[in-house]
């Protein structure tokens, strides 16, 4: 995928590292974000419909847990012959539910993300995946516990190189039991997926789609946030066109009883958005996943050190993405997924 990095100035980089944190849920969002970095509302306005047409800021939007929603989701690895990883690519990018697809420098080299509701069967989807992509071998990797999510680049070069704990989103940090999802819950989750409409009161705009006010509506998104149905409302950026022009997933050989304080301790790394533990296998030993986005190449790799530095040296592999394919957020509760089986489900003979 083709990018172009955007001159930012430092009032656009601390605004998009601000964005990135948390969008202000106000009857006036642009008002009050403006008033953090000491602009008018306007200004604050029109600096993130440019960064928007620039194609730096994706999008605006409520980010949901999947599984907290009732979703299954897992990451998978497929080995894919290399003169058709293209073309494998293009058949998984056609399922709604996923939502990240790389080639990444490995003999496992096509990656994606991806999540089902609970009426689906998350190992049939995968097999049919397989099926249509002809690939030759597919791994399924499961989150099995999360130590950190959440994609927070900081582009001013002032934030802490150290998250402070409270800061990082985990499976720890929402309340287990959860109330069943009502219509009006649902209602709300497909409003506030969607980008935020670039005006002065957006909210107005969703909270009337929802059927709903725009007070009981950020009362709804507070509750979401407890409940852990939503991590976050917040920007989404196009990193490379941030200046984030490399991404290495590292993955860690750690024994079993070292996995959480060593996950626990890399969740610390600002520059790490995701840390998670999934299954291993005998021709996949590796337990626990990290994401890092950087600059460069040779940066990514200077985190690494600095992880070693603090957990001690541990058997990985660095696994740099050489192509992304897809990148988006899933959109949950919408008609698309049934239209996918309508199309392809039949025709796979499993």
């Amino acid at each position: 995928m083709a990018t172009t990095t955007q001159t930012l100035d430092d009032l656009d980089k601390a605004l998009l590292t601000e964005a990135q944190k948390r969008f202000p849920l106000d009857h006036r969002p642009f008002q009050v974000l403006g008033e953090k970095l000491g602009i008018s509302e306007q200004q604050c306005l029109d600096r993130v419909t440019r960064l928007k047409t620039q194609q730096v800021l994706r999008q605006i939007s409520a980010i949901f847990d999947a599984r907290a929603l009732g979703y299954q989701h897992t990451l998978a690895a497929m080995r894919v012959e290399p003169s058709r990883v293209d073309a494998a690519a293009q058949t998984i990018n056609q399922h709604p539910g996923v939502s990240h697809t790389y080639q990444r420098s490995d003999p496992f080299n096509l990656w994606f993300s991806v999540a089902v509701p609970p009426t689906d069967s998350l190992e049939q989807v995968i097999r049919i995946l397989h099926a249509q992509a002809k690939v030759e071998e597919t791994i399924m990797l499961p989150i099995a516990r999360i130590y950190k999510v959440g994609m927070k680049l900081d582009l001013t070069g002032q934030e802490p190189s150290l998250e402070n704990q409270e800061e990082i989103y985990n499976d720890q940090r929402h309340l287990a039991s959860k109330p069943p999802l009502s219509e009006q819950d649902i209602r709300c989750i497909r409003v506030l997926q969607e980008e935020l409409p670039l005006l002065e009161m957006p909210f107005t705009v969703l909270a009337e789609q929802a059927e709903t006010t725009e007070q009981e509506l950020f009362a709804w998104a507070r509750r979401a946030e407890h409940f852990g149905y939503m991590r976050r409302f917040a920007a989404i950026l196009h990193h490379r066109n941030a200046g984030f022009l490399a991404n290495a997933l590292v993955v860690w050989q750690v024994p079993a009883d070292q996995v959480p304080v060593v996950g626990e301790q890399i969740a610390l790394f600002r520059a790490i958005s995701h840390c998670y533990e999934c299954p291993v296998y005998p021709n996949w030993p590796y337990a626990l996943f990290t994401m890092i986005h950087a600059p460069t190449h040779e940066a990514c790799m200077e985190i690494v050190k600095q992880i070693e530095e603090r957990v001690g040296p541990l058997p990985h592999k660095n696994l740099f993405s050489t192509k992304e394919y897809k990148k988006e957020r899933v959109k949950y509760f919408t008609p698309a997924l049934d239209e996918w089986w309508q199309e392809v489900g039949s025709r796979i003979d499993l």
